[in-house]
């Protein structure tokens, strides 16, 4: 229903099409939007202090072999993806406290940016110019599928990518296998 209602609206409207061209260009499609954002921290509780305050809430944590993150959500914002390694010995082989170290917390690791079609998005950026980390993670078909960008390199580190999102169903959470394989899809230098 949403599907066509949306193209009976763009039939309607030249500025409507016009802004679905451009972003097709793009490879993101007409429904663009921040799918989340990621911090990389040592404290995830402390960091997230100052997004609570603008009235996100606590929603879920997920847990990885090295790392671990928290997912915090607002209506009408993109989910803020909190990550960090373990304090204990289980998060001694993780990037994370690496790149804090280098960058900090008050920067985003990478913003996700939700695209219609994950493979026509990336024929677009890579004519572009944008080359890719790895491969698309997640089953055509399924409810999330995901790539990052190369990362961009910053004194000669990886700093931060751009993550495009495919969402299917409704789905709206993350999948803890695909965030670890994208996670280790960009590490180089570190």
């Amino acid at each position: 229903m949403m599907a066509r209602m949306t193209a009976d609206f763009l039939a309607q409207n030249s500025a409507g099409r016009m802004l679905r061209r451009a972003l097709d260009d793009l490879g993101v499609g007409f429904i663009p939007v921040i799918d989340h954002v990621t911090i990389r921290t040592m404290d995830i509780d402390r960091r997230a202090e100052e997004f609570l305050t603008l009235g996100y809430r606590y929603d879920e944590t997920l847990h990885y072999d090295d790392w671990y993150a928290k997912v915090f959500r607002r209506a009408g914002y993109p989910a803020l993806f909190v990550d960090q390694a373990y304090p204990d010995d289980r998060g001694r082989t993780s990037i994370i406290p690496r790149w804090v170290e280098k960058f900090g917390d008050q920067v985003f690791h990478h913003v996700a940016v939700r695209v219609e079609d994950i493979e026509q998005a990336i024929l677009k950026l890579k004519a572009k110019g944008v080359v890719f980390a790895g491969e698309i993670v997640g089953a055509r078909g399924g409810t999330l599928r995901q790539i990052f960008t190369a990362p961009e390199m910053l004194d000669g580190q990886p700093f931060s990518v751009l993550e495009l999102a495919e969402r299917h169903q409704g789905y709206q959470g993350f999948l803890p296998p695909q965030a670890d394989s994208l996670m280790r899809s960009t590490v180089r230098g570190l």
